[in-house]
């Protein structure tokens, strides 16, 4: 069955005001926007064009790139710069320092820095700076975490706290299975429409980071709980305003990454999860579970939308007994003579 349209990942501790993110870039603020200087403004705004229109990034990576950069040329200004090509390398190290001892985690530091490194380039590219300000820069040492993930007895039990039949419940299940399912990011699914599922042979197909395209398998059970929303629960939801959006708000709306959120954290309770479950815990345990049973990690790798096969290594650290059964079924001195 094909899915038809209806009728129409951080801050540790408190920073001072002049480092904290810009009001209106998806990241709240402790104190009013700062205005910048026009030669900081004009040249950030081309830069937020550029991201869009070419390098075809996601309002919401944008958006994180926009804030670090405002706060980057807040911090500046302060010390005496006012257009980018005046900023030197030590008053960007200086930046850096002064987040260090705000207490930001390291992997909030490494992404400004990316930011900062990808925005220095385009300066040069555009000919604002004669010179790349971040090149002799070295970023925070990141020790890359092992992901939680839930036991497959917790997935289960999450994946029937929605009880009943009606049309929230319904949605609810189709919710949580597709997460499982099919290893979906919470921006994905949130943004989900009804022309991007393909029921009748099992797959979704899947718009994520920079607009990459992936196709991705649907399991028979999310298959089947998603039917049961297409044809029994979607429309109690439906408005006037309704348009292509899969998942439906009580408003008639697709529902936002918070609304999600707040939904597997309410199950997780419910199921008598003790950890805290959030969306992304079951994108890991999808990844780490497939790894366990035996699939390949290209294939997952594939699933994920991962750019680089280094970032789904990240699960083979969370399945050591299928490394010992690996082991004991292809090592020759394991083999009976």
């Amino acid at each position: 069955m094909k899915c038809r349209p209806a009728q129409d990942e951080n801050r540790d501790g408190a920073a001072p005001s002049h480092l904290t993110p810009a009001a209106g870039t998806g990241t709240k603020s402790a104190s009013p926007a700062v205005e910048l200087p026009a030669g900081f403004a004009d040249d950030l705004d081309g830069f937020v064009g550029f991201l869009e229109l070419e390098r075809g990034l996601s309002r919401h990576t944008v958006s994180s790139y926009e804030g670090d950069l405002r706060q980057c040329a807040r911090f500046i200004a302060r010390h005496g710069a006012r257009r980018w090509a005046e900023v030197t390398p030590a008053q960007i190290s200086d930046w850096i320092y002064a987040l260090s001892e705000a207490k930001f985690a390291a992997s909030s530091l490494a992404r400004k820095l990316t930011a900062l490194r990808t925005f220095a380039r385009y300066l040069v590219r555009e000919h604002v700076c004669a010179r790349d300000f971040t090149e002799l820069l070295i970023g925070p040492k990141l020790v890359r975490k092992i992901p939680g993930t839930l036991t497959v007895g917790e997935v289960e039990r999450l994946l029937a706290a929605p009880a009943g039949g009606d049309a929230l419940a319904v949605r609810d299940r189709a919710i949580l299975e597709l997460f499982y399912s099919s290893g979906l990011r919470v921006s994905e699914l949130a943004g989900l429409t009804l022309q991007q599922l393909d029921l009748d042979h099992g797959f979704v197909r899947i718009f994520g980071k920079g607009n990459k395209e992936r196709v991705v398998p649907v399991g028979t059970k999310a298959g089947a709980a998603l039917v049961s929303y297409v044809t029994a629960a979607r429309r109690h939801f439906v408005k006037a305003r309704t348009g292509s959006q899969f998942f439906l708000s009580a408003r008639g709306t697709s529902l936002s990454r918070q609304m999600l959120w707040v939904l597997i954290k309410k199950y997780a309770q419910r199921a008598g999860i003790r950890q805290s479950v959030k969306p992304h815990l079951l994108r890991h345990s999808f990844a780490t579970h497939l790894l366990s049973g035996g699939a390949d990690l290209r294939a997952i790798q594939e699933m994920l939308g991962h750019a680089s096969i280094a970032t789904t290594q990240i699960y083979t650290a969370v399945t050591p007994d299928r490394r010992l059964a690996e082991h004991a079924r292809f090592h020759p001195r394991n083999r009976a003579k």
